[in-house]
């Protein structure tokens, strides 16, 4: 495509309306008509942000008893999930209630929002996802918002816009003693629900310049707004327009004046003071944040000098820049920090007045394995590893880790790799929604330590890239990465807990190698046909069983009691002891009649632990025609080979394999065999 042409294409897809409506400019009396349609522009920095995350809608789900509403801001729909969080439902919709209760004016608005959890916990991604939702919602027509321009002589006598340094609502331009009676007016006029509130006074800068223009117009208020132009206000963190970031420095070099602006040297010679306002920047953090957000990253590492301007911040919304009175603000303070660094805090009687300033949100690490695999197929998927990662590869990680994050279970008959798979929706023999409930309330701080989603990504990322010859990485490479290194894991305090954790990583890899025996007892059996037919004859024989017949012998032809022995080696396979059968039975049988109720078949499929038995049942008649053991040996008969290579191709079609993996893990599980290794082969998962 030539040069012009593709000039053609982007001018094309410019949209000059909406440039326009973006950057609409108009006189304050024009505002007052916009107001009054749609008195919504004139929300607070809460209820916009509140606004925001209701604007992208949220469902409601029960886990475990307890109802939970998952908001659909924070799975990221601006950037299709970039940034999405997964797993954090419970801490997310706590920290969604207490800016709705800022919202309206409940008291939270006068405290500082402290996420608090382990590194890598996705607190810096939900202060971006929301700066980054409160920027492209000031873009939508929801959203909008305005602020204001002096019309002004320059210094060489010239008309020129001086925009309000702090972006502030137009309505502060009423005066005080009018305000009342303004806003009664908009709200009678108006048909939203939404109540007009004009909070606050103009900063010093537009102080001084109201002022001096009313000295000027000699109090006829009319025409001082002829001097006030309103504008439409885009927020940008880029701009620095109503999205502040704010990071600690060195201690030694740390100045409040970053929060809240400095005098202008070169301006006190033009205008003889450096109290006066024109010879002020009022662009420090507080100031350019004002309508929005302001983040502080590791907000416990301030200077205490910081932090008084933090409680003035968040408790009156006022901060104080040097040689000036208090100026009010209006925007939401969001900080961050880590376990260690809160700890110090607690133990600081001197933080007393910040701590009372401050809601806490913990934010923990995943303790279900799905939202913890989610983490990392976003990252290391087909479209961006042209690597094959084996199956399991990345659930093995993510199951690790979090082991590192459960409290062993106080139940010495349950193990911590099955309280995960509980937490995780699998169920258990003897085990119920109780017992989970009550797991969880016996390990309140679960998910508050442990390992990180970054460390999982960091050695998935070194086993992707360090072995150059090989074309397909397996969970034996990757566990053998996350175990190497441990030894310089700066976060590991002790050889007690780098111990415990290679002891988890033991439980990974026998776990492992039951997956993969299950995973190719499967590919043996996976002859749909011949697991109907058992599935078929088993039903035939407990439904005369339940009901006190006898069942008719397809070969002979003869009527028999019903096969007893048939019965119980398929419910063995899944650990139904003799005492249970009989509950077992019936269970499947009226199962079946509520389907037939219905108009509908029972199938295989439909009861995960019948089709488990049955496969493993079918692998037991057939493994002896494979004898995958023989793989282990140099010399595999034609026949054999054969019926291996079906065994694998089922692998790579049905369950994610390439040709590389599944040759290694038909040998691996051929050496399993070969050592004579089949315990718990049989168990259920």
């Amino acid at each position: 495509m030539a040069g012009s042409d593709l000039f053609q294409v982007i001018a094309k897809k410019q949209d000059a309306d909406n440039y326009r409506q973006l950057h609409w400019e108009g006189s304050f009396e024009e505002y007052l008509d916009l107001v009054v349609r749609d008195p919504r522009v004139t929300r607070n920095a809460y209820q916009r942000l509140y606004d925001m995350i209701l604007s992208y809608g949220t469902e409601d789900y029960t886990q475990h008893r307890e109802k939970i509403t998952r908001y659909r801001f924070f799975t990221d729909p601006i950037s299709n999930g970039r940034d999405g969080v997964f797993g954090l439902d419970k801490p997310l919709a706590r920290l969604a209630n207490i800016i709705k209760a800022a919202a309206m004016g409940y008291g939270a608005e006068r405290r500082v929002l402290l996420l608090h959890g382990p590194v890598g916990s996705a607190k810096s991604t939900i202060a971006r996802l929301l700066k980054k939702g409160l920027e492209v919602y000031s873009r939508s027509e929801q959203g909008k918002l305005y602020t204001f321009s002096w019309r002004m002589p320059d210094l060489h006598g010239e008309d020129s816009l001086q925009p309000c340094p702090m972006h502030e609502e137009p309505l502060r331009l009423v005066p005080s003693h009018l305000r009342p009676q303004v806003i009664d007016e908009i709200n009678q006029r108006t048909k939203s629900d939404y109540k007009v509130a004009i909070d606050g006074d103009l900063c010093p800068f537009c102080r001084y310049t109201y002022r001096t223009m009313m000295e000027n117009v000699q109090g006829d208020w009319t025409q001082l707004m002829k001097n006030i132009r309103v504008r439409r206000m885009i927020l940008s963190e880029k701009d620095r327009i109503g999205i502040g970031t704010f990071q600690p420095k060195d201690e030694k070099n740390q100045d409040s004046t970053e929060l809240t602006g400095d005098i202008n040297y070169r301006k006190i010679a033009e205008y003889g003071s450096d109290s006066d306002p024109r010879a002020f920047n009022f662009d420090g953090e507080f100031n350019i944040a004002n309508r929005g957000l302001i983040e502080f990253i590791e907000v416990l590492k301030l200077d205490v000098a910081f932090l008084y301007d933090l409680l003035g911040a968040s408790q009156e919304h006022k901060i104080k820049p040097k040689k000036f009175a208090q100026t009010d603000i209006d925007e939401v303070i969001l900080g961050h920090t880590n376990e260690p660094e809160y700890r110090k805090l607690q133990s600081n009687e001197l933080m007393e007045a910040f701590r009372d300033r401050t809601v806490k949100i913990d934010v923990p690490y995943n303790v279900r394995l799905q939202d913890e695999i989610n983490i990392y197929t976003r990252d290391f998927n087909k479209e961006k590893v042209k690597k094959h990662i084996a199956p399991h590869t990345i659930e093995m990680a993510a199951m690790w880790a979090v082991l590192t994050r459960l409290e062993p279970p106080k139940k010495s008959d349950l193990s911590t790799l099955q309280k995960l798979k509980l937490y995780s929706g699998k169920t258990l023999p003897g085990y119920t929604e109780d017992h989970i409930i009550e797991l969880k309330s016996e390990a309140p701080r679960e998910g508050m330590t442990g390992i990180s989603p970054r460390y999982i990504q960091d050695k998935l990322s070194n086993a992707l890239v360090a072995l150059q010859d090989v074309n397909c990485v397996n969970p034996f490479m990757v566990m053998n990465e996350l175990e190497s290194g441990l030894q310089h894991h700066s976060l590991i305090s002790n050889e007690d807990q780098r111990k415990i954790f290679k002891e988890l990583l033991a439980t990974i890899k026998e776990e492992y190698e039951e997956i993969v025996k299950n995973e190719v007892q499967r590919a043996i059996s996976a002859d749909e046909e011949a697991i109907a037919k058992l599935c078929q004859n088993y039903i035939d024989n407990i439904k005369a069983y339940t009901q006190k017949e006898k069942v008719r012998n397809k070969y002979t032809g003869q009527i028999e009691p019903p096969d007893e022995r048939l019965m119980r080696s398929i419910e063995e396979k899944i650990e139904i002891p003799e005492s249970r059968k009989d509950d077992f039975r019936r269970e499947i049988m009226n199962y079946i009649g509520a389907l037939a109720i219905d108009g509908r078949q029972f199938d295989f499929r439909m009861n995960e632990r019948l089709h488990r038995a049955l496969e493993l049942k079918l692998f037991e008649d057939q493994k002896d025609s494979i004898k995958l053991s023989t793989l282990v040996s140099s010399v595999v008969d034609r026949e054999t080979q054969e019926k291996i290579d079906i065994v694998k191709s089922r692998l790579i079609r049905n369950m994610g394999y390439c040709e590389t993996c599944a040759t290694d893990v038909l040998n691996f599980v051929a050496s399993i065999f070969a050592r004579g290794d089949t315990k718990g082969s049989g168990r259920h998962k």
